[in-house]
């Protein structure tokens, strides 16, 4: 057979807040790209499922529920993955967060738990994951962003400062692991209905809009978010890094749609 730089058969890939949603699909795009994927999340019978679906593609994987709020959750996770398949080439950070409402009657509680999910706990697992990827000489971090991270959405502002934050340290730490081999990127999903934002999209007022300022006029689905996690999991990207893929139907792109 010819090689594919899009093959990922003898990779290692870890994805949190791979069980639901985005995350799933990404799961299974790089499991059906050849690649062994450990998709992890905090719910157990999620994660469960998940690997049911993985093992139904011929990969491996491993039944391993993560916090990305604990370090040592974390590191027992990659400590795993190293026993089993000895190595971690592929991170994916799809774990998230949102709450809508006013910014002046949100709680500091709630803007802390968003930050903590979205933004400290990907930091948190880039750090973990990353330093072994840096002792290798190779690895894969593919962040995910939002539209939010590049302009405003309504009464999520915590969700928006977070996912700025994501874009701002995507860069950061491309620029810092480069010279070892590590290419740090990330996928800025468009309007994606997923169980996390389904209550504000569908049927409503927000949702319409939504669909209004994307030129596809629809929204997305989840399994279209899977190749542009493959292509930068991949060997095809081996000269990207500190780059934000939008797919989003061309939302970002757009001005006046008529």
């Amino acid at each position: 057979m010819a090689y594919s730089p899009l093959d990922l058969a003898g990779r290692t890939a870890v994805v949190i807040g791979g069980t639901t949603g985005l995350g799933r699909a990404m799961s299974l795009g790089l499991a059906e790209a050849g690649a062994d994927v450990v998709a992890s999340a905090r719910r157990s019978d999620l994660v469960e499922s998940i690997v049911e679906e993985i093992e139904a593609r011929g990969r491996r994987t491993l039944l391993m529920p993560t916090d990305v709020s604990d370090a040592d959750s974390l590191q027992h996770l990659l400590d795993a993955c190293i026993e089993a398949f000895s190595k971690v080439d592929i991170l994916i950070n799809s774990a998230g967060t949102t709450m809508k409402g006013p910014t002046l009657e949100m709680q500091s509680a709630d803007w802390d738990r968003i930050l903590e999910v979205n933004l400290t706990g990907t930091a948190r697992a880039c750090t973990v994951f990353g330093k072994q990827m840096i002792e290798r000489g190779w690895g894969r971090i593919i962040n995910i962003a939002s539209l939010a991270s590049y302009v405003g959405l309504h009464e999520v502002a915590a969700y928006n400062a977070s996912k700025a934050g994501v874009v701002g340290l995507t860069k950061s730490l491309a620029v810092e692991w480069a010279p070892y081999g590590v290419c740090v990127n990330a996928i800025a999903p468009g309007v994606f209905p997923t169980d996390l934002n389904r209550h504000l999209l569908e049927g409503t007022e927000r949702g319409k809009e939504l669909i209004m300022r994307t030129p596809m006029k629809r929204f997305g689905n989840a399994e279209e978010i899977a190749g542009a996690a493959v292509f930068l999991a991949s060997d095809a990207a081996s000269f990207v890094t500190g780059e934000v893929i939008a797919v989003d139907g061309g939302f970002l792109a757009s001005g006046v749609n008529q």
